[in-house]
Parts: structure tokens; C-alpha cells; sequence
């Protein structure tokens, strides 16, 4: 999208995004956890392997271990069980002239070369076995190292580590693992007209429906979360939360009052407290977004990410913008947004000077995914939100025509 069609004075999406993921500092040091608790950690150093894998020659399945060239000699006279070869067993050598009952994973004997699937053979009177079909060398067979050997790299320095890299771990009997310290997050609501859970509601107030979201949302992403709660809507209470928050955390993520009103605060005290990177991107919902740093203004100082008080705006900022932001600041690698053309179901106006992204939900039943509207589009509409499989990204000034292709964000890449 060029640059000449964005409202004026805010920032393209992608430049928005790429200017955070650049300023990112992952954390230094790292602190050692039990493998059973790693999930969802960065690594802090690569992991090199121990152990071949698999460590023996061992059967894919349940069978018989032979020499192919002996069955082929045997005839129709077939060949005699000499072993029975379970899981966990030493490796034994198999006997001239004989074969090996064995069953999945066990190591196959010294001197067999293939194994015949249970399914494909019979026994004989004499207990001799019989196979249907050929016995081809090296079948059936995983052979030692197969999948990598001691000394290779499994992991690299900045991997999360989701279940199957956890697996992988444990199959090379690691018990604990070097992970990136935690962000520590302080997480604050500015909003006069905000009350939370458990209080009486109010005519002309809101529940504080931003601090669950984001607090949920910043577990996930398996920050520690400091709560501060709710601020007062003046200047000298936000400068003292700011300034608490700064002391004792690693990121401030605060939500409500970085508009342009007379009741947002959070812009001009971050300019007296530190200093403003940017503020205002170019995306409907999330328009008023902020991002500077505590201090001196630099980036030496404790940054701070300032995101819309409407839930929905909030919600498209976090995962946009201040996620990648925080995998950067965890050590991890971030790629760019997933998305592939999906048809619309629908059409709709474009907005004007700002990137709109549109809450879909896909319909498969064709063969073709088709993007539906989710509900109403309001930056305040949680529904449509909690029910959309995604983004469907309309460039600013585009209308949606129905049956035309457009970039479809599948919701999926934003869940940690």
C-alpha cells in the first residue's frame, strides 16, 4: 500500500510492525526449569544431541526379523522361530537359519536385515513361519541414528518449546533446560469510567473487560504479569503509575487514554516521563497506538506500549503490533504475518486512509474457503471478535466486492 494513501501522520502497518519488531532487546541471562515445565519457554542456547536416535537398529512394527536371502533358501519349508525379541531387550544375534519373533521397537537381532509384518506371515505345523509376498533387505528396519546423531544441534537458541520439541527432549533424557527469563509485564487501565468484576455496575460505567483480556493474553504469552489495576484519568496519577511501573518491570502495557482528547493523558505524560517513538498506525480497529520508552526516552530506558481503551482495538494492537514486540523481547525469531486470498462473502465500504481489519468466519462447505462477517465491526463489539476465525486485510480506500479474493490473517498464528 503506498505511503500516499494513509490518513495523515500515521504509520503504515508493516512499517509499524518492523520498526517494533527492530527496536525488540531479548532479555539477558537465563534460568534453568524441569523439562515438565518448559512449555511455552525460549531457549536460551542451542541443544546439541547426546544420544543417536534411535539408538539401535529396532522394528517399525510387529513381526518376524530375518535374513531375506535365507527365507528365499528356506522355500517352502520356511524358517524356525529361534528368538522372541521384545521391547527393551538386549540386541542378540539371530541364528543361522532361524528368525526372531519381535514387536515394535524392539532392537532387531545382529544379522537380520529386514522385517516381515505379522500380517503377512503364517505358521506352519512345525512352527516354521511362512511369508506371503517378498522379504526385501532393509524393510520395516529403523536403523540406528536414522533421525540424527549425537552432536547434531536439535534446537536452536530462541525455539519456544511446544510439546513436540518437549518429546524430543525427553527422548534424549534431558531433565532440565537453560530458558530466557520471563518478561515481566506491568499491566494498567487509564479510565475514570472503568469498574472491575465484582463491583455493582453503574449506569454510564464499564467493566474492565481490557485488564482480563490482556492479562490472559500476556500469560499466554507466558509473561509474568505485574497488575496495577486502574488509574485515575489526571495526569499526576498516571505520572506516579508510570513511574511505579517503570521501577519494577520490563515492559509497561498499558491500555485506555493514548488518543487525542482532552481526557488522554498517556501521551503527554510518557513525553515528560520518557519519550514517544511513534503514535498512530494506520488500522481500523487500533488507530491510537503508541509505543516509547520510560526514562530518558531512549532505548536504554523501560519501553512502554500504549494500547486503545476500545476492547476490539486493543485486542488488534496486542496481536498486530505489541506481540511481535514481545517474542522479540523473549529471544524469539518473528516471521512475517501469515496470510493466504480468501473470497468474500460479503461487500462492504473500505475505510479511508487506514488498513481495515475485517473479523471473518470461514466456510469450508464449498471445498474453497469463503470469508463471512463475524458479527457487528465496532471497536467496542467483543462478540464478533471472540467468534472470528480471522482477519480478512483490506487495504485503505478498498471496498470488499463479493466473490473477489482478499488477503485473509488466520487467527491461529496470534495464539501462543
Amino acid at each position: 500500500m503506498s505511503c500516499a494513501t494513509l490518513a495523515k501522520g500515521l504509520l503504515d502497518l508493516d512499517v509499524a510492525r518492523a520498526r517494533l519488531i527492530a527496536a525488540a532487546e531479548p532479555l539477558s541471562g537465563e534460568e534453568v526449569v524441569a523439562v515438565e515445565r518448559a512449555r511455552g519457554r525460549v531457549l536460551a542456547s542451542d541443544v546439541v544431541a547426546h544420544l543417536d536416535m534411535p539408538g539401535v537398529d529396532n522394528s517399525a512394527m510387529d513381526g518376524y526379523a530375518l535374513r531375506s536371502a535365507e527365507l528365499a533358501a528356506a522355500g517352502d519349508a520356511g524358517l524356525p522361530v529361534a528368538l522372541r525379541v521384545p521391547a527393551g531387550a538386549e540386541v542378540a544375534a539371530l541364528p543361522e537359519g532361524g528368525c526372531a519373533r519381535i514387536f515394535t521397537g524392539a532392537p532387531v537381532p545382529e544379522g537380520a536385515d529386514c522385517v516381515i509384518p505379522q500380517e503377512r506371515v503364517t505358521r506352519g505345523a512345525a512352527g516354521h513361519i511362512h511369508v506371503s509376498g517378498e522379504a526385501r533387505a532393509g524393510a520395516n528396519v529403523r536403523r540406528r541414528g536414522e533421525e540424527y546423531r549425537a552432536g547434531e544441534r536439535l534446537l536452536s537458541a530462541g525455539t519456544r518449546l511446544d510439546a513436540a520439541a518437549l518429546a524430543m527432549l525427553a527422548s534424549q533424557g534431558f531433565a532440565e533446560v537453560a530458558v530466557r527469563p520471563r518478561l515481566k509485564v506491568a499491566l494498567l487501565s487509564t479510565g475514570d469510567e472503568l469498574i472491575e468484576l465484582g463491583i455493582p455496575y453503574e449506569s454510564g460505567r464499564v467493566y474492565n473487560s481490557n485488564r482480563v483480556m490482556l492479562r490472559a493474553l500476556l500469560e499466554a504469552a507466558h509473561c509474568q504479569v505485574v497488575d496495577l489495576g486502574i488509574v485515575a484519568d489526571t495526569p499526576a496519577a498516571l505520572h506516579d503509575a508510570l513511574a511505579t511501573a517503570r521501577d519494577g518491570s520490563d515492559l509497561v502495557l498499558c491500555t485506555g487514554g493514548v488518543s487525542v482528547g482532552e481526557e488522554d493523558h498517556v501521551r503527554p505524560v510518557l513525553e515528560r516521563l520518557g519519550g514517544l517513538v511513534f503514535h498512530g498506525v494506520a488500522i481500523k480497529p487500533g488507530k491510537p497506538f503508541a509505543f516509547g520508552y520510560l526514562d530518558d526516552g531512549s532505548p536504554e530506558g523501560v519501553p512502554l506500549i500504549g494500547l486503545p481503551g476500545n476492547p476490539v482495538a486493543s485486542l488488534v494492537g496486542w496481536q498486530l503490533l505489541a506481540l511481535p514486540f514481545v517474542h522479540g523481547c523473549q529471544g524469539r525469531a518473528v516471521g512475517p504475518l501469515e496470510r493466504f486470498p480468501v473470497r468474500a462473502g460479503f461487500a462492504r465500504r473500505g475505510a479511508p486512509g487506514r488498513t481495515e481489519l475485517v473479523r471473518v468466519v470461514l466456510d469450508w462447505q464449498g471445498g474453497h474457503p469463503v470469508a463471512h462477517l463475524a458479527g457487528g465491526q465496532g471497536s467496542h463489539m467483543l462478540r464478533a471478535a471472540s467468534q472470528a476465525h480471522g482477519y480478512l486485510l483490506m487495504a485503505a480506500d478498498t471496498d470488499v466486492e463479493e466473490g473477489h479474493e482478499y488477503p485473509y490473517l488466520p487467527g491461529g498464528q496470534f495464539h501462543d
